[in-house]
């Protein structure tokens, strides 16, 4: 049986513990020096207005210095940076910018002579990943001899874990993100997710567990400090391991499953050498699902608070990641304007695949949601936002004619949201802002 190399090691010192882990999955020896290299961190949000808690959201900069050094070191001189963040403007190339300048990436640049790209501003290839699947990738990873992948140890609302194979979503282009939210049961979000690595040059995955993230994969999640690092060029046993950290068994994740039957591999991890750290001594488990009412309601602290007369449908897995962010905002918005009345019988439906209830006034979140209803008697009396992403304006006076007026403050100041979550991790000083600067 071919055996899978997999390393991990804790987090002790700079550059030294990426070294090592690196070195425990085989080290950098089969790369040629004239090798073209793409690096995919994960820096799935940004916010540019303020601070907001990265940790366990975003690769630490510690990490992604440290890799780069090491290839450097190694003599690889052709370094390519990218990623494609979630910004609700289409229009908006600042905050990608603004993270690169943050994170120090601007400084790497001049340091080692690399280059970072913001994919979206860059050409994509449509790439066919076998069984029907196509989706449009960033041309530079693409056409790249070597990807190193550097996704962040957290657990993920929609997918169970979000790793080294969900990381490799942030290099397609936004039809193919939206397109991977089908509604087809048997081709849904996680089929989509499984296929993402199909075509992809040599890959050598680092999962970076200085923080980890417990429902992620955002700011409104948990961040642990875990000082976990797990290599491979297997980026599947990669995941695997990953995912036995965050106390998961593979077989619980649906893409990680599908990704797994593609390949003829086994879920017991019996094909995977594990070497460094033992397994059982790094299992932390961490949440992945927000909790809501027995019924899938309403989440479980607005009901707690006695929140009454409307109904927020739990998401779905054909909620794409651009509705999701702002889901947060307006559940967060309709808490803080309950003043205690039951508002008159209204739901909010977001994704693709909720259905207006009669006898409700129901709230369509979304042009997609929009879009799949157009046959649906329910549709004449409900009131839709049909923009993509959906405008925070629209959504506010969407509520507003339901019945449900709401605080403006947080969906008119989406980019100062984040911020909110910060005062959890104020004066904790395992919560270092250093790891994120270079």
């Amino acid at each position: 049986m071919e055996k899978h190399v997999v390393g991990m090691s804790r987090y002790v010192a700079p550059f030294d513990s990426v070294r090592e882990v690196v070195d425990l999955a085989g080290g950098l020896n089969s790369i040629p020096t004239s090798s073209k290299v793409f690096v995919k961190p994960n820096i799935v949000f940004w916010g540019k207005s303020v601070p907001f808690p990265k940790w366990g959201v975003i690769t630490t900069s510690r990490v992604v210095a440290d890799m780069v050094k090491l290839m450097v070191d190694y003599g690889l001189k052709d370094i390519t940076i990218g990623e494609g963040t979630v910004v609700l403007d289409p229009k908006d190339k600042e905050s990608q910018e603004d993270a690169y300048r943050y994170l120090g990436y601007r400084s790497l640049e001049k340091r080692y002579g690399i280059k970072c790209v913001n994919v979206f501003d860059r050409p994509f290839e449509k790439v066919d990943l076998g069984d029907g699947v196509s989706l449009n990738f960033n041309s530079d990873i693409v056409n790249s001899d070597v990807v190193i992948n550097l996704p962040v140890l957290k657990t993920h609302a929609q997918t169970v874990v979000s790793l080294g194979v969900k990381n490799l979503k942030g290099t397609i282009d936004i039809n193919s993100r939206k397109k991977c939210h089908s509604v087809d049961g048997n081709r849904d979000l996680h089929f989509y997710v499984s296929k993402l690595m199909n075509k992809f040059p040599k890959m050598l995955t680092v999962i970076d567990g200085i923080y980890s993230n417990e429902r992620g994969p955002a700011f409104d999640g948990k961040a642990r400090r875990s000082d976990l690092l797990v290599a491979s060029w297997d980026v599947l046993s990669a995941d695997f391991v990953g995912t036995k950290a965050l106390g998961y068994s593979p077989d619980q994740v649906p893409h990680l499953v599908h990704a797994a039957k593609s390949r003829s591999r086994s879920m017991d991890m019996t094909d995977i050498e594990l070497r460094g750290l033992d397994l059982k001594s790094v299992i932390s488990f961490h949440d992945y699902t927000f909790p809501y009412t027995e019924d899938n309601s309403l989440p479980l602290p607005m009901a707690k608070m006695g929140i009454a007369g409307i109904t927020y449908p739990k998401y779905d897995s054909s909620l794409c990641t651009y509705c999701s962010l702002l889901t947060g905002a307006v559940l967060t918005s309709i808490a803080m304007s309950w003043k205690g009345k039951p508002w008159p019988n209204v739901e909010v439906l977001t994704g693709k695949l909720m259905k207006p209830t009669p006898g409700k006034k129901s709230v369509l979140i979304g042009k997609c949601l929009f879009e799949a209803n157009k046959g649906d008697p329910g549709l004449k009396d409900a009131i839709c936002v049909k923009t993509c992403p959906p405008s925070p304006e629209k959504i506010l006076e969407a509520l507003k004619q339901s019945g449900v007026e709401i605080i403006p403050e947080i969906l008119m100041n989406l980019d100062k949201f984040p911020a909110m979550f910060m005062k959890k991790y104020a004066n904790k000083p395992d919560f270092e802002e250093s790891f994120y600067r270079i």
